[in-house]
């Protein structure tokens, strides 16, 4: 009796893969399949001038089962290494105790042992109306699972702090410095300039919502319930916030800010390379403009930079070639891993523009040099049992900021003629 082959990209629409290993082997051979079929079409374009239709749609079909299995992927990958909150480790007896109080306050919404903690710990913020902070090991683990879903958190530097504001120096001019001998007479230098960036943080919110059967249930562990339930809501709105928020009761995205030609960069604003056509990259060589983009960013930059842009940028990005005749895009060397570009890291972020006239679309440095994630210490959870009968609702809310740190740190292409 012979088994019915099943395509990969067909596996990856149905979730029927049985391991990380499995899904990994049918990502590469569906790239395989990919890379042999995209060489047909530029053969064809080669010799007809025009490629076939049938190939073409072939390979856009095969394309964007790439996008499906790679997601797919990540997700099996992410679940994998998620740990369990806690890490088998023992708790404190304070902790313990907090744990124990926060879990009697969701599930029956008895405040009294709660409310007495915090007053303990001297949380001026604590009480019925503001919600209870919840315990150190679910704020631990929120914020893991945050920095593997939202795409720039992920590669940015990210500050915790205790107050509203956060603000860095820096330095606008250096002191004077110079070359002297031994016993050469030392003059003096002038002073640095310094001024200071400034971060304020912005409350985030989400609203989970569970049945009374829900609970009741002691098995039902609360904790990993709460951390599931907002993490793709917060990752959502951050990720977002992070490219193209505006700062105004939001983290300032990076695409916010002033962006010039990277001939005319000065600090405060982002540099550019252009495409060399409006709405879509130069007819020909294409991938110049990428290498553009790259060495757009000094030395120091290009050791840990990532290429960060959308699926439908990186599927067109997908198909081309250098000038040896090798794919630009390369997938990644193991499972959970990230596809490369040109050699560095590539992280697909939703949140960035579709090529269209004028649009950045691609941002290429260092994000953990240039951007900064700035989180207040805290995540609350009010229980509100009123509002949706006969539902439970848990308004969570955390404290989230963030901005340009260095603006040589990171640079963009824009999809323009100049």
């Amino acid at each position: 009796m012979t088994s019915k082959m099943v395509a990969p990209e067909m596996k990856a629409d149905a979730g029927g893969y049985a391991t990380l290993s499995d899904a990994f082997d049918d990502f590469m051979t569906t790239f395989t399949q990919f890379r042999d079929d995209n060489d047909r079409r530029l053969r064809e374009i080669e010799t007809r001038k025009s490629a076939d239709v049938v190939t073409s749609d072939k390979v856009d079909r095969i394309n964007d089962a790439l996008d499906r299995q790679k997601r797919q992927l990540d997700e099996m990958a992410l679940k994998r290494a998620r740990p369990a909150l806690g890490d088998g480790r023992e708790m404190s007896a304070a902790a313990l105790e907090r744990k124990q109080a926060f879990e009697t306050y969701m599930r029956t919404g008895e405040e009294r042992a709660l409310r007495g903690l915090e007053a303990k710990d001297m949380s001026g913020g604590s009480g019925p109306d503001g919600g209870y902070v919840v315990p150190d090991e679910v704020e631990i683990e929120i914020g893991r699972r945050l920095a593997a879903l939202s795409p720039i958190r992920s590669i940015a530097s990210v500050r915790q702090v205790s107050s509203a504001l956060y603000k860095k120096s820096f330095m606008t001019t250096g002191p004077v410095v110079g070359w002297v001998g031994e016993t050469a007479v030392r003059p003096k230098t002038a002073s640095p300039v310094l001024d200071a960036l400034q971060f304020p943080t912005a409350e985030l919110y989400a609203m989970p919502a569970a049945t009374p059967a829900l609970l009741d249930d002691a098995v039902v562990d609360l904790d990993q319930w709460i951390a599931s339930e907002v993490e793709a809501a917060f990752a959502e709105q951050e990720g977002k916030a992070f490219v193209t928020g505006d700062g105004s009761n939001k983290p300032r995205g990076f695409l916010d800010y002033d962006q010039v030609a990277e001939t005319g960069w000065a600090w405060s604003k982002i540099g550019y390379v252009a495409s060399g056509a409006a709405g879509e990259f130069a007819a020909s060589n294409p991938s110049d403009k990428l290498i553009d983009l790259v060495y757009a960013l000094k030395a120091g930059y290009r050791q840990n930079a990532h290429w960060v842009m959308n699926r439908k940028t990186q599927a067109a990005i997908r198909k081309m070639k250098d000038v040896d005749g090798n794919y630009l895009w390369q997938p990644p060397a193991t499972a959970g891993g990230r596809a490369m570009l040109m050699g560095f890291p590539l992280v697909e972020a939703e949140d960035m523009p579709d090529v269209a006239a004028d649009s950045a679309s691609i941002a290429f440095g260092d994000f953990r040099r240039g951007y900064l994630v700035v989180d207040r210490a805290g995540v609350r959870v009010l229980r509100d049992p009123y509002s949706a009968k006969p539902y439970v609702l848990f308004y969570t809310t955390k404290r989230v900021g963030g901005g340009m740190q260095d603006f040589d740190a990171i640079k963009l292409m824009k999809f323009s003629a100049s």
